[in-house]
């Protein structure tokens, strides 16, 4: 073979490779996107030096933000957050520099959200992402020179400062520069904290650095040394090799247009102050190539001395030495109120907490670690993890206890220890007996329970799926308890969909590739085998869109479980009172949903062929497909009515507080119209995207139902409209789910309508509603004041 064969065979041979693996080099990473280019949601920016990236990123299963982080950091340190007040719900969205040198998140569906506001067109503009992590938007000159800088990211601070950055004001403007904490981890929106420059009014070119929490002073720096370059409460920043030296350079800047400090370092040292979202201020040093380490904090709480707090007036029933303390345990007894204002972060509910005398323990309220919940009165504290984000703090002074003085007391008499060693033998012998009693009816219980097991399954073996019409398309299946740990990855928690009042619900995955639904009831839960048996063969023999489908059960030893059709979407109440999730809740869907559930109910009264009060319809209970489409679920609590009864009593109460109807909550007696009352509860709360038993108003009713009367009486019923609607809603359609909402609610069981009532009314917009009477749970009249003592109550179920 030749020389030229041997040059044109590796010749070839490399292009080969370069086809079938990718050749170095093919495409360089870039920095800058030109007029009239688009950054989509999968791409990025990366600085030339390659320590900062931009992109987007997401926060929660919905939340998309257009963020600048540091790009080897193995925590995403996100350093700014361009829309943090806006961000882009469910779609995708890109970062556009139209040629007139305007800079804008543009989102699926036509919505824009401008970086910077061009009041003159700038044809010839780039923006670039520097090595300081500045994004600069520049209008150029012919020759790619700059001619003017038209916005920078540096100008519009968030959490973080980075070196080059401003803390002060612009005079001339009104514009300040200053850093505002997270309201939490999850969520960028503006916290209570934020970080500013005071500037010295005597003309010393001098000031210092404030930290104020909701506008009042937190921490001070105290007053800037320009000798030392340091400051009165911080002495130095460590640097990256661990001595006490100062590496930080401060500029000062004090004239009649602007007063602003900033700050440089050594080149190859990564720096940033944060406020993170426990309103801390960390001042972060490192060297390049390792993640930004933790620096000093500011740990103001309460009363503390630390230099630098300016600690408030304690109210009068606080003591400089009560302080709250994290706790991983649970609470019981006592008092435990919430405000579900998603605008509140973990500072503001401590602030709130500690004004308010009676309160001895606060936490967030939501997942994302917004809202408030409150303790009061006397708690009964039990140790126990019950999850990072729902961390309790709780006062000292409670987990200590009252003290008491040793200086005093009585001691027991050495002469009648004989006394005391009877009392205690005679406290053993108590105790032996009490624990062979205990043991003996446990066993007895056991084996009851396990008799009472077998015969549950011989007469789930024996039913015959025959009887629902169509066996060949619906059974009821019993599955082995390996499959369901295989299928649950031995209930992981990552498989966990949610916690409910009768126990974990986990998502599952069959050999067939079947998705399933497995909830998994606790012992005690309150739906016990009477209750199991009654959901199975209830829901086995119905058949609608609107129900949930059950596929079968498992029993083994102490697990019984029920395994449903797998719902993606989870439960209504996980979208509708989440301030995030409920915006996805546009009107028409709304309106699908309470349609769906009427038909749903209808088909239970009416159509299938066993007439069914379903007795515990609430949010919870009810499941949203792939679609948003509602199927209504959990029938342990359901009941069989004959063809020509009307009407039934019993004595054991079950439910929901706040969706049972008077008769039933008060005397027992249930019917068609018990479920009429839970939907009409049901269909305000989705008009209002509120639950029945929040506080709404405190010159208003404490209940939405009473809420909903006033607002009708008054003729500003429309009030009542979730305020995320927008302009998604028809009117005439809202007012007459609300009209028909505030019919089901009657007090009196006679005058509701039915449920093929229900559905006539809301699908005949031309035909005439009576007006409705004064519902049970008005301000005006209430019917239930002592049912508690009856009532079997359920808690909300979370799938």
């Amino acid at each position: 073979m030749s020389d030229r064969e041997i040059l044109t065979n590796t010749t070839f041979l490399v292009i080969l490779v370069c086809l079938f693996m990718g050749c170095p080099n093919s495409s360089a990473q870039r920095d800058t996107i030109q007029a009239g280019e688009a950054l989509n949601f999968s791409s990025q920016l990366v600085s030339a030096n390659g320590m900062f990236t931009l992109g987007f990123f997401s926060l929660g299963d919905f939340d998309r933000y257009l963020g600048i982080w540091y790009t080897n950091a193995s925590i995403a340190y996100r350093v700014w957050v361009a829309n943090r007040e806006s961000p882009i719900l469910g779609g995708n969205g890109n970062l556009t520099l139209d040629t007139n040198g305007t800079l804008k998140i543009l989102v699926v569906g036509g919505n824009q959200f401008p970086l910077n506001s061009n009041n003159q067109s700038a044809h010839n503009s780039s923006a670039t992402l520097d090595n300081s992590g500045n994004f600069v938007l520049t209008e150029l000159n012919s020759d790619g020179s700059v001619k003017q800088v038209l916005w920078q990211s540096f100008d519009h601070p968030t959490n973080a400062l980075l070196p080059g950055m401003k803390l002060g004001m612009n005079f001339r403007t009104g514009e300040k520069w200053e850093i505002s904490s997270w309201l939490s981890n999850e969520v960028p929106v503006s916290g209570a904290v934020s970080l500013q420059w005071n500037y010295s009014i005597d003309g010393s070119n001098t000031g210092q650095i404030v930290m104020r929490h909701r506008g009042e002073d937190y921490w001070t720096t105290g007053l800037f040394n320009r000798t030392d370059q340091t400051f009165e409460n911080i002495r130095w920043w460590r640097s990256t090799n661990q001595f006490d030296i100062n590496i930080h350079q401060f500029t000062i800047v004090s004239n009649e247009n602007e007063s602003y400090l900033t700050y440089s370092i050594p080149n190859g040292t990564i720096s940033r102050w944060v406020l993170n979202s426990d309103d801390g201020f960390a001042g972060v040093n490192a060297g390049v190539g390792t993640d930004p380490g933790v620096g000093p904090i500011v740990p103001c709480s309460g009363f503390d001395t630390y230099p630098g707090c300016i600690a408030p007036r304690p109210p009068s029933c606080r003591s400089r030495n009560e302080i709250f303390v994290p706790q991983t345990i649970s609470l019981s007894g006592g008092i435990s109120y919430s405000d579900p204002n998603w605008n509140l972060g973990l500072s503001d509910c401590w602030n709130l907490c500690l004004k308010n005398c009676s309160c001895i323990g606060y936490s967030t309220l939501f997942s994302n670690r917004t809202g408030c919940q409150y303790w009061s009165g006397g708690l009964n504290i039990v140790q126990g993890i019950i999850g990072s984000w729902t961390t309790i703090f709780v006062l000292n002074s409670t987990l200590n206890g009252t003290s008491s003085d040793n200086s005093g007391g009585t001691s027991i008499s050495s002469d009648y220890w004989w006394v005391w060693m009877i009392v205690a033998f005679v406290a053993v012998i108590v105790m032996l007996l009490l624990a062979f009693f205990c043991y003996m009816r446990r066993k007895k219980l056991q084996e009851d329970k396990e008799r009472h097991k077998e015969e549950i399954l011989l007469e789930l073996e024996r039913f015959d799926p025959k009887e629902i019409g169509n066996a060949g398309k619906y059974e009821v299946k019993i599955f082995s308890f390996a499959s369901i740990l295989a299928a649950t990855e031995n209930f992981s928690n990552e498989n966990k969909l949610g916690q409910g009042g009768f126990g974990p619900v986990y998502k599952g995955l069959l050999p067939e590739g079947q998705e399933i639904a497995v909830k998994r009831l606790l012992r005690g839960s309150g739906q016990g085998l009477v209750e199991f048996k009654n959901e199975i063969i209830l829901i086995a023999k119905l058949q609608h869109m609107n129900l949930v489908r059950l596929l079968g059960c498992c029993i083994y030893k102490e697990e019984n479980m029920l395994i449903y059709e797998y719902m993606p979407n989870k439960s209504l109440d996980s979208f509708l009172f989440d301030p995030f999730k409920k915006k996805i809740l546009d009107w028409k869907k709304r309106h699908v949903i309470i349609e769906g559930i009427a038909q749903g109910l209808l088909y239970l009264h009416r159509y299938s062929r066993l007439r069914i009060i379903h007795r515990d319809l609430k949010p919870s209970n009810i499941l949203l497909d792939d679609e948003m489409k509602p199927k209504i679920s959990d029938f342990g609590m359901a009941r069989i009515f004959g063809r020509n009864e009307s009407q039934a009593n019993t004595e054991r109460i079950v439910g929901t507080y706040g969706y049972m109807s008077p008769e039933y909550a008060m005397e027992g007696i249930f019917s068609e119209k018990s479920d009429v009352y839970s939907f009409g509860v049901l269909m305000l709360e989705i008009v209002s995207g509120r639950r029945n038993g929040s506080i709404l108003h405190d010159d208003h009713s404490t209940n939405l139902v009473g809420y909903a009367w006033e607002l009708w009486q008054e003729g500003t019923v429309l009030k009542l409209v979730d305020p995320t609607l927008g302009d998604s809603c028809s009117i005439p359609q809202v007012f007459r789910c609300i009209h028909v909402g505030l019919l089901c609610v009657q007090e009196s069981a006679m005058v509701r309508p039915t449920m093929s009532d229900v559905i006539s009314m809301l699908a005949n917009e031309t035909m005439l509603l009576p007006a409705p009477e004064v519902p049970s749970n008005s301000t005006q009249r209430s019917t239930v004041q002592s049912c508690s003592t009856y009532i079997s109550m359920t808690e909300v179920d979370a799938r």
